[in-house]
């Protein structure tokens, strides 16, 4: 249920009801807007725990969340949140851009990378540390000395660190180099790590499974929040269909569905979502036109020798036109890139 507070209520009142909604074993989220504070309440409510609410001091109403994820549905918080870390903001008007190749694989590629993707206006870099990979045979990353050398990038370009966390154990190793933790999509429904993460301070960006509904995805985030972490990122990056000429299928209609029910922001990966560099501009600039709140995109020096996923990464040229086609669409869509 949603907890309504008056316009005028008093820290006090707000306290005193937070502190009533855990006596009675739920949990609440105080959530401060512009005009009122709302308390998000989940847990399993009654009826009569309803109607008692609605009589202490301070509560102007009390509603019933209809949606089943709580915490990150526009019933409790009508405006987007928007995920600011470092040059990075994501929601807002603002379409962020996290970029760089799929996995560190040298300090020569990593610190290119940066300076290449920064040049062209990316506030992120992206680069896989820890790489889950379908094949035990296929390169699995270099561990903390690739979130030492994305460290070391980060300090020279200023640029918001975006990297993956793949079980519980290491997050707070990663999170001592990353500013963005991210959550695979492998890892959608790893239930605790996203209790890990949700504990965390850092921001996440949460994909969406290959065969996940986007129900099931916000239930995913539902966890992150609940565990108190509210910089949340969602990712559209493709699902698996029968179709067979692209390596996902990316369903861009997913951003303004989201858009309608969560205020969480929403990000957009083309490089996933095709499997194929050529198809990448054309869907990065279609998901700024769907109004996506931020894109991330596979880039590197040299694709074709890419340790991983080279076919769907864009050189250091062919991203310096998306972005400036991306900007193009950004601005007749009242948005702006960053």
């Amino acid at each position: 249920m949603i907890i309504v507070m008056k316009a005028d209520a008093s820290p006090e009142q707000i306290s005193k009801v937070a502190e009533q909604v855990e006596n009675i074993g739920l949990k609440p989220h105080v959530i401060k807007g512009s005009e009122r504070t709302v308390i998000a309440v989940v847990g399993d409510e009654q009826d009569a725990t309803v109607s008692a609410m609605e009589t202490v001091p301070g509560v102007a109403r009390v509603l019933p969340i209809l949606a089943p994820y709580k915490v990150a549905s526009r019933e409790v918080q009508q405006e987007q949140t928007v995920v600011t870390v470092g040059p990075l903001a994501v929601g807002g008007g603002n379409v962020g851009v996290i970029a760089g190749p799929c996995s560190v694989e040298s300090r020569e590629q990593i610190l290119d990378s940066a300076r290449a993707v920064f040049a062209s206006g990316a506030a992120g870099l992206r680069g896989g540390a820890f790489k889950p990979r379908t094949s035990p045979y296929s390169f699995q990353g270099l561990k903390e000395e690739g979130l030492k050398l994305l460290a070391e990038a980060r300090a020279e370009t200023g640029q918001a660190v975006v990297t993956e966390v793949v079980s519980p154990e290491d997050v707070d190793l990663v999170a001592r180099y990353a500013d963005v933790l991210q959550i695979g999509a492998r890892n959608m429904q790893n239930y605790r790590l996203l209790e890990a993460v949700g504990q965390c301070d850092k921001a996440v960006l949460l994909k969406r499974g290959p065969a996940a509904t986007v129900d099931e995805m916000l239930l995913a985030a539902e966890y992150i929040l609940d565990g108190g972490n509210r910089q949340v990122m969602l990712c559209e990056r493709g699902i698996r269909t029968f179709e067979s000429h692209t390596r996902f299928t990316l369903p861009l209609a997913t951003v303004p569905w989201l858009q309608a029910r969560t205020h969480l922001p929403v990000v957009v990966d083309p490089s996933h979502g095709t499997g194929h560099a050529a198809l990448v501009p054309s869907m990065a600039a279609a998901a700024v036109a769907a109004g996506a709140d931020g894109l991330i995109i596979e880039v590197h020096p040299d694709p074709q020798n890419a340790a991983s996923d080279g076919g769907q990464t864009l050189d250091f040229i062919a991203f310096e036109k998306t972005m400036a086609m991306c900007r193009r669409v950004a601005e007749a869509v009242g948005r702006q890139l960053n």
